[in-house]
This record gives C-alpha cells, structure tokens and sequence, in this order.
C-alpha cells in the first residue's frame, strides 16, 4: 500500500473514491464534508437530516458524486457521538472504509483528515491513526486460497493536507502508523500459518530474514547447545516430536551501553497437541497459534528496529511443538529446569509456562533489567477476559501500568490481575519444587505465579494472550483469526522507555 500527502480541495483530487468523517446526531455537517455538501448540491445534509446516515460508530455509506467533483464517490464513515470519541474509533473507521471500498473494487483512495478531535493533539498523530487502520482493513490471509478472486487490495491512499507546511508532520505519523501495522499485520500472517508450515525451523528463518532485514544480531540455538545450557523444560516439550526445537535470540541495539534495557519473551508452541494430555479433538486445529507469543516479540523487535528508538532490546523464543510419541514427556515426570528449580509434570498440556521457565532463567542471565513475556497461556485467562482483554500479571505495578498504557495507546485493551502469595499454594509438589499446573480455580494467576518463580526481583509482566492473540469472528479492525495483540503495545512500550532513559 502506497501512501502519500497533497495539500489540495478534496474536491479536486483525482482519486476513485473519497472518505470523509462524521459523528453521530450532528445537524449540520461542517468543514470539508460540508464543501463537498454543496458540490454535491445539499445531498449528504438531506441524507442526514432523514435519517438515511446516521454516522454511528462502525457505519459506512457511499454516495456516487455523478461527476460534480472529482472522486466518483464520497465515503462518508461514521465516528458515533462526539462526547465518546477516542483515538481507536478512528482506526476502525478507517478500517471500515477500507473493507467497503475492497468489496467495490476501489483501488486508489484520498482520505480528508478530520479536525478537532478530542484526544488526538497533532496531525502526526492523526494520520498515523488513518495510515493503522487502513493496513488493517487491506489486511487478509488468502496465501493458500487458490481462487484468484475477491482478493482486491487498496494501493495508493492520498491524505489529504489542509496546509502545506504540515505535509512533513502528516508523513511522520503515516511512517509510524505503517511501521506499527505492518509490524502487527506480520505476526497476524505468521499465527495464521498452517501448523505443517510454521514448524520451529521455518520460526527461526522468519527470525533470520527480520534480523538480516535490519541488521540485527541474531542466534539460532540447536538442540546440542539447549542441552549445554541445561534448558531440560524446553527439551522436555520438545521430545515428544521430530521437528527439533529452536531457541531464538534477536539484538536490537539503540544505544551504546551494552546492559539489555529490556527483553521481550514469546512463547512458540508452533503446534500444541497436549501432549500424552491430549487435548479434545474439537478446535485443536486452532492450536497452530500457540506460537503467537513468539511472533509477537519478533514482530515487535522488527518495528523497533524500524522506529530506532534509544533503547536496547533483545527478544527471546524457545520455538518447539507439543506432540505425543514414545519419548514425550509423561505426567509425573519430575524435570529439572536450567534454573535448577525442579518441576513435577502434572499435566504435559501445560507446556507453555515449562519452555518460559528456561527463557526467563535465560534473560535473567542476561542481566535484562525489565522483562515482558507474552504467551497464550491459559484456558482460564479466557474464561476471566474473554477475547476483549489481555491478561497482565506483574512484580512491579507500576511497570504494569507501563504496559497497560502502551496498550491504551495502541487500542489494545489490558487488564491487571492479582498475584496474592496464597495463590501459591495451589502449585505445591510433595515430590519437586513446585508442579507445572495448580488447578482449575485462578488458573490463570498460579500459571502467573509459576512464571514469577524463574523471573528473580527485577521488574517483569507477563501477558496471556490466550483470548486475544486469536479471535473467532470478525471485530473492529481485526478480521477472524489471529490478532497481532501485542505488537504494538511492545513496541509502544519500548518507545516510551526509550524516552526515559534519555
């Protein structure tokens, strides 16, 4: 997708189709909607005053100009009532927009930027919204649909610029918002790859052309060196399939010193069967994305570099599949982790807090000074939040409310849980340090506390994205399947950092 300003009458640009912005129970229209209004000799104003546009919230409807302007249509997208406006209403529109435009066959869109929109200071800001929520809404997964059809894509978007002299500030925010969606759009193409294509050696290849991509230091652990490290949790998932785990390490260097200012740790279970806990047949194919914690970080380590933020990131994914066979793990298992905390294996289907066990013992002695893991944890985060929020768990509230807030800006709703001591008794073992599963009450917090156990005092969040990462219709900007929550909160959150550190 091409994108581009111009300082010109939306009138007069040459573009199939125009998109303009316009709020709910307004009576009259104003500004740039108005211009066109006129052109258009009062038609949009009498579709509003009968009531045939309501601009509510999520609402599209197109009005062909008969050659009075032009674009051969006018667009018009509803941003619901003013007093309820916040920034990730205008992604959507703009998603909207997009979708209604692809159905028609539209492929050369100018957009008018609206104006006076609470919460949105600058017009840097506003076009990296639109620029979002287009890469969104021209998003779809059709790599192994051999149909040629319906398979329309916008390819140029104008926005257009009421001054010259904000056409720089206007590319800006388009730079930004392209970097956050296509980041977020990656990871969405990678968790919706088959399973039989996104094994752990296809994982570490995507790694390898993003590290080559951006000139980012990279390492590509095998089996022989996992076992060097004593990594026995990740071996222990890894054992029971012949396609051989990967242990992925990505450097993204932003400032001189060598401390690691944060790593970003991605569960990447790039099929997860249960093991000998095998799960019901029923919707196991959608566990081809238990692997979206991994692309996630990658994803987000790709935009960072992009961004070049002042700040020192590493991203860490242990990549293996969670297979039966005769040498898989077996429940009463008793493993010893590269931390040395020993583990009694309760349920072989919670592999994923097994292989971040390694990962966050890894970090550790990287001397990493802040850690996010990310990972489509538990069942019961699903039960508690749905597929609307992400669960946030967390040492240190107020590096959790760091995150929170990179999600707000990134429209990517989070949610801080309690990690109360007590829960920890859940998860005692009489035979090893501690079991891999404390049972169905608060299953979400003891697999949180769990984690906490190979993480030590510095500050780390962890975040399940088991309801997120992945939906089932589709919603907003987000189409069926995966979401590419939390790309851009990461990154979001790594910016902001960036800006402390200073």
């Amino acid at each position: 997708m091409e994108f581009q300003v111009e300082a010109i009458n939306p009138g007069e640009c040459k573009a199939e189709a125009l998109v303009v912005c316009c709020f709910e129970k307004e009576p009259k229209i104003e500004g740039c909607l108005k211009d066109i209004d006129h052109s258009l000799d009062g038609k949009i104003q009498q579709l509003i005053t009968q009531g045939e546009i309501k601009a509510k919230d999520g609402e599209v409807t197109t009005i062909h100009s008969f050659g009075k302007i032009e674009p051969q249509r006018v667009l018009i997208t509803g941003l619901g009532k003013r007093e309820q406006f916040k920034a990730d209403v205008l992604r959507r529109a703009m998603a909207n927009a997009c979708r209604a435009l692809v159905k028609i066959g539209v492929t050369d869109v100018a957009v008018s930027l609206p104006g006076n929109l609470k919460g949105i200071e600058s017009k840097s800001i506003l076009a990296q919204l639109v620029a979002e929520g287009f890469i969104f809404g021209n998003w779809s997964f059709k790599k192994y649909v051999t149909n040629s059809e319906n398979h329309n894509k916008i390819e140029k978007i104008t926005l257009l610029s009421e001054k010259q002299e904000d056409i720089a500030t206007i590319n800006e925010g388009i730079f930004k918002g392209k970097v956050l969606a296509e980041a977020a759009n990656f990871a969405r193409d990678m968790i919706n790859e088959p399973a039989n294509y996104m094994i752990p050696e296809q994982m570490a290849m995507v790694a390898n052309d993003v590290a080559k991509e951006n000139n980012l230091e990279i390492d590509v652990m095998e089996v022989e060196r996992m076992e060097e490290m004593e990594m026995e949790a990740i071996m222990a998932v890894a054992r029971g399939s012949c396609n051989p785990p990967k242990f992925i390490v990505i450097k993204y260097k932003g400032r001189s010193s060598e401390e690691v200012d944060l790593a970003l740790v991605g569960k990447a279970v790039t099929f997860d069967s249960g093991g000998i806990s095998i799960k019901p047949s029923e919707k196991m194919e959608q566990m081809k994305m238990d692997m979206a914690g991994g692309a996630s970080v990658i994803a987000a380590i790709n935009a960072i570099s992009r961004l070049k933020p002042a700040i020192n990131v590493v991203a860490l994914v242990a990549a293996v599949e969670n297979l039966p066979d005769g040498k898989a793990q077996r429940p009463g298992d008793v493993v010893k982790t590269m931390s040395g905390k020993t583990v009694e294996v309760i349920s072989t289907d919670a592999e994923g807090r097994m292989t971040m066990a390694d990962v966050l013992t890894y970090a550790g002695r990287m001397g990493a000074k802040y850690v996010v893991d990310v990972a489509t944890l538990t069942g019961a985060c699903v039960i508690a939040l749905g597929e609307v929020a992400t669960g946030v768990f967390t040492n240190k509230p107020e590096f959790g409310q760091m995150v929170v807030d990179a999600g707000e800006e990134a429209g990517e709703y989070m949610w801080q849980m309690p990690m109360f001591s007590e829960y920890r008794e859940q998860y005692k073992s009489d035979i090893a340090d501690m079991k891999n599963a404390g049972g169905r009450d608060a299953g979400a917090i003891t697999a949180a506390l769990f984690l906490s156990e190979f993480v030590g005092d510095n500050p780390w969040v962890h975040l399940d994205i088991a309801g997120t990462a992945m939906i089932s219709k589709d919603r907003g900007y987000w189409k069926k399947g995966g979401t590419g929550v939390p790309v851009r909160t990461l990154t979001n959150l790594a910016m902001n950092m960036a800006e402390k550190i200073k």
